[in-house]
């Protein structure tokens, strides 16, 4: 005969899968279907009334979509901000569509992650797993701040990327997306709370700006004693009337630094051209003709794509 004790594993595995069936229930009315193109979808994020955060990077080039949204009503929605930066995109509803009031979470290395993309047809689907890094801050190439780098021991499917992922208590650890690899990496909370408010009021997030396409190259060895450097980035093209353009850079310039900052760590020269970035005067080093010089102008804003 056993001992009452004996259930108690069982009973236990009982709670958690009745714990986490129940969380993923109510995460089905945070997501919605976008519709993309030949039958496809990919998942959005429901962040607050007619507001819909999707990923960036998975969002085709369009201006309108239509939303499956959740017990399958269809809805139509526009673009109405995208900062690849930080891969964050959001869509606006032509009618009203309630969000759930969510709340956020820091991610804790082991601690149970919940995954929710959207299924198509106005459910969700549910993927588990864990937390498998939670380190500090970190920046994208295109410049981007992200809060926290958190990496999840899960896999998705593409068209569930967008959706929030969620801890055990049912607390938003943020936005699912694919990172190099294929490894599933989460936009925290805290940058979608600080990014979303920019997108919703301006449609981007203002960042600096030079005007010039770049690509990485070697310095030529005769150069490198005078330049410092062992690698710059050529100048492959140039905005006119650009930033780069008013201070006389031409396209097979090689830049060599900014302000100090060596060019070929590129990601911290991306970093440097954060929003503060803006009507900054700057010393730009560069090579050209054989020549090593330098440059000034005055960072503008980025753009518009």
């Amino acid at each position: 005969m056993s001992k009452p004790e004996d259930s108690k594993p069982a009973d236990m595995l009982t709670e958690l899968a009745n714990a986490l069936t129940a969380r993923a229930e109510s995460a089905a009315n945070a997501v919605v279907a976008v519709r993309s193109s030949h039958g496809r979808h990919l998942t959005g994020m429901l962040w607050q009334s007619g507001v819909v955060v999707v990923s960036e990077q998975a969002l085709p080039r369009k201006d309108e979509f239509e939303l499956v949204a959740p017990g399958g009503s269809v809805l139509a929605a526009k673009v109405a901000g995208r900062d690849p930066s930080t891969n964050i995109a959001i869509l606006k509803t032509a009618e009203p569509l309630a969000a759930p009031a969510l709340a956020g979470a820091e991610a804790r290395v082991g601690a149970v992650a919940l995954a929710i993309g959207a299924d198509g047809a106005g459910g969700a689907s549910a993927r588990l797993g864990i937390v498998n890094l939670a380190g500090g801050e970190w920046h994208s190439r295109r410049g981007g701040l992200i809060d926290r780098r958190i990496v999840l021991d899960i896999r998705l499917a593409h068209r569930e990327e967008g959706g929030p992922v969620f801890d055990a208590a049912g607390a938003c650890l943020g936005m699912s997306t694919f990172g190099p690899r294929g490894q599933v990496l989460v936009i925290p909370f805290a940058t979608l709370a600080r990014v979303v408010p920019q997108l919703v009021k301006d449609g981007h997030v203002a960042r600096g700006w030079l005007g010039v396409a770049l690509h990485a190259v070697a310095v030529p060895d005769a150069l490198r004693e005078s330049a410092g450097e062992t690698s710059g980035m050529m100048v492959m093209s140039v905005v006119e009337n650009g930033p780069a353009a008013q201070a006389g850079i031409v396209a097979g310039d090689i830049i060599l630094s900014v302000d100090g900052i060596s060019a070929h760590r590129f990601r911290k020269i991306a970093r440097y051209f954060g929003g503060d970035s803006i009507g900054r005067r700057v010393d730009i080093r560069l090579i050209r003709g054989g020549a090593v010089m330098t440059v000034q102008t005055t960072i503008a804003e980025r753009q518009a794509a």
